[in-house]
């Protein structure tokens, strides 16, 4: 990955932790957690909400199969 090792990526967490401090690691870490996922979900495309109403749905069916 890259070519570092596991000195590298120490280095990288403290320098992290010294400029941000610990307490702030966490909010940090799920910000990117987050900011990965929508990225994710956006070149799937896929909806997260659906907004298509299924009661008119149900009631076009229900109105269909009684016209003949």
């Amino acid at each position: 990955m890259f070519g570092l090792g596991i000195q590298e990526l120490l280095i990288i967490l403290v320098i992290v932790v010294l400029i941000f401090g610990s307490s702030r690691l966490p909010e940090l870490g799920s910000g990117l957690g987050k900011a990965i996922r929508g990225f994710k979900e956006s070149l799937t495309g896929k909806d997260v909400i659906d907004v298509t109403p299924k009661k008119e749905k149900d009631e076009e069916k229900r109105s269909g199969e009684g016209k003949t």
